[in-house]
């Protein structure tokens, strides 16, 4: 019998999983389902685990026991990452380089393809993630002339121009102003809403997710538990 092919629908699983840096065990038997068209925020204090729970979902890490799978297949032997945006947690290395909003979102596509010449609907994709990022009017700015929102919004455009099926943003209004945080709503809004986009959204801020996310889960002590407000239990398995 032919097995199964990819959960399209459950871009991110991870089942049992823990971890230690060292001798120091970070997480303990975790297990998370991020499905299509889900909005999962995962919060916790500084320190809690939350940036290497994404990191072990996007095989940045290996977990030292469970399974991490990408749309139903092994981390380790997923190539397609075109389908996976990630913006990590103060990503604004290229805040200093001499190149423009636009040439920045355009190297989002480096992984996707060398040509020189884009095909129409990658043009198409990079108006709109720059419109919808409300970058419009930054499009031929170079980085370092723009805020902090403003950078923190072209780095997710640039993760978004693949048409990614799975979105992680990890503290993505750290350090941020209040109109950066309102157009980064509305975006994901519309990605979960119309795109049918699964976003990941970590933070220890609920203010950046409140009213966006269909469920929270909380990371502390090791563990992840739900957190919408009751009485925290484990995250089941499967």
């Amino acid at each position: 019998m032919t097995p199964p092919g990819p959960d399209r629908s459950c871009p991110l699983e991870l089942d049992g999983v823990s971890f230690a840096y060292g001798r120091s065990m970070v997480l303990w038997d975790v297990s998370l389902r991020v499905r299509q068209g889900e909005f999962v925020a995962v919060v916790g204090p500084n320190g809690s685990g939350k940036t290497t729970l994404m990191k072990l979902g996007l095989g940045l890490l290996q977990p030292g026991a469970g399974q991490v799978r990408l749309f139903g297949q092994e981390v380790r032997s997923f190539r397609s990452w075109s389908q996976v945006g990630y913006v990590p947690q103060r990503a604004q290395a290229t805040s200093a380089l001499p190149v423009s909003v636009e040439e920045v979102v355009v190297s989002g596509l480096a992984a996707r393809t060398r040509r020189f010449r884009r095909l129409a609907e990658e043009v198409e994709r990079i108006d709109h993630v720059v419109e919808l990022l409300a970058l419009e009017g930054s499009r031929r700015s170079r980085m370092a002339e723009l805020s902090g929102g403003q950078q923190q919004r072209a780095l997710i455009a640039r993760a978004l121009v693949t048409a990614p099926q799975l979105l992680v943003l990890d503290e993505p209004t750290t350090g941020v102003d209040a109109e950066a945080r309102s157009v980064l709503r509305e975006s994901l809004r519309h990605l979960v809403e119309v795109e049918k986009m699964a976003v990941v959204y970590v933070s220890h801020d609920p203010e950046g997710f409140s009213g966006l996310a269909q469920r929270v889960v909380e990371v502390e002590g090791g563990r992840m538990r739900e957190g919408h407000g009751q009485p925290a239990v484990q995250v089941a398995k499967g």
